[in-house]
């Protein structure tokens, strides 16, 4: 059996079935596996996730009894077959049909017969068959062609044009560049960009960030230099989170939805390991991932703590020159790297995200000194959950005024999407 298909499958299976972050378990799987092309299994992994909606279309015209007699083995094989046959040109058709066969065989063995009969058929109609009619209903139209749930297109529309909306829904399916944070205190930029060029990797600076290169090549974060610390993988607009901030040397910082750290290491090596970032997350296992990579980056001033950040911490009042509320979010804004996200439902949860961040968003506040900053971000684009957050802060906290305001789309700016409010306390 081909190791690359199975490690896929097996990720799939896990994001399908577990309801995994699509990237936590593809890097599980090929760390444990060891497949001879992660980068195929990445393209696979992420193809299928991506075109999901699109792909399920056409099954249901193929799968006799409708894709809900099937489980989640045979559907996930079907899934990568039709990948592989409609949008991998590089891989043969009869290695796309032999290869789910075989892998029917393993995980679905009565199965491998339905496999075999629904991709040849696609095979043979895979140029006939049509997405549905735009006029007769735009919204389903958009729903398959791009493989998102219907109600973000709608959420979307409400504030963007069509044009813009379907631009944005096509730069969520593209696949983005692996960008990384160098590490100030162990490396300067063109160090690391001569040491990546000479183990083989192709560097390109960032253009939104001063710290961001683009980096193409295989192994990346097996090589030595990622675990010597000299950087970090992180999109240039989480990156520009710290940059907004704006740390300085001595600096008692708090970052109060900190885990995994990403932002909190960054705001740490601008401030050249100096001063106090007390780091807090509501899950202790979720911080000991920062405590990890500090220790990986050489960063030692930073104290994590588990606190539900709806709540006052009163030894904190009025003390930290800068607080950071990264706040849970619908993540719409980072579909390209999480691509099962397209496919969540509206469900109550969600709907109460927006009341949740500003409970997070007013308790925090309380801790900045008079003169200090306040910085709020999310990674969505969904405004209900970014400017209405923050107008609403505003009217109620007549302390604080709005200093700057950022948003970053994909269509755009070619990063993730991001919304970065920078407010300050009135001396």
């Amino acid at each position: 059996m081909d190791i690359n298909r199975k490690t896929a499958y097996q990720t799939l299976l896990d994001v399908e079935s577990k309801k995994a972050y699509s990237n936590i378990a593809l890097n599980h799987k090929v760390y444990v596996n060891k497949p001879n092309s992660p980068a195929f299994v990445r393209q696979l992994v992420y193809g299928v996730l991506e075109r999901k909606m699109t792909i399920d279309y056409y099954l249901e015209q193929l799968v006799k009894d409708g894709l809900g007699s099937l489980k989640n083995q045979e559907l996930t094989i079907l899934r990568m077959g039709v990948y592989q046959l409609g949008y991998m040109g590089s891989v043969p058709e009869y290695a796309a049909v032999n290869e789910s066969v075989n892998l029917a065989k393993r995980y679905c063995k009565s199965k491998a017969g339905l496999v075999n009969g629904v991709l040849r058929e696609y095979q043979n109609r895979k140029n006939q068959m049509k997405l549905p009619s735009r006029e007769e209903d735009e919204i389903r139209y958009l729903s398959v062609k791009y493989s998102y749930a219907p109600w973000i297109i709608e959420l979307w529309l409400k504030y963007y044009s069509m044009e813009f909306t379907e631009a944005l829904m096509q730069a969520g399916n593209e696949r983005p560049p692996m960008t990384i944070r160098m590490n100030w205190l162990k490396v300067v930029k063109d160090d690391l960009i001569h040491a990546l060029e000479s183990r083989g990797f192709e560097v390109t600076r960032g253009k939104l960030c001063q710290d961001a290169l683009n980096v193409r090549g295989s192994n990346l974060l097996e090589s030595d230099l990622y675990k010597h610390g000299l950087f970090t993988p992180q999109d240039q607009s989480s990156m520009l989170v710290a940059e907004k901030l704006n740390p300085q040397h001595g600096d008692i910082i708090m970052d109060v939805c900190a885990a995994p750290g990403g932002k909190t290491t960054a705001i740490a090596e601008r401030m050249n390991n100096t001063g106090k970032i007390i780091a807090s997350d509501i899950y202790r296992r979720k911080l000991d991932q920062v405590d990890k990579e500090a220790r990986r980056l050489g960063i030692t001033n930073i104290e994590t703590r588990s606190w539900d950040a709806t709540r006052v911490d009163s030894t904190m009042v009025s003390k930290a020159d800068r607080v950071l509320v990264d706040a849970p979010c619908s993540g719409l804004g980072v579909v390209r790297r999480k691509p099962e996200i397209k496919y969540k439902e509206r469900s109550d949860e969600m709907e109460l995200l927006p009341k949740k961040q500003l409970a997070i968003l007013s308790a925090s506040s309380s801790y900045v000194k008079p003169g200090g900053t306040l910085v709020y971000s999310t990674c969505t684009i969904n405004p209900e959950e970014n400017e209405k957050v923050v107008t609403e802060f505003l009217k109620s906290n007549k302390g604080f005024s709005r200093v700057e305001r950022t948003l970053l789309l994909p269509n755009v700016n070619d990063t993730d999407g991001f919304f970065i409010c920078v407010m300050r306390r009135e001396k």
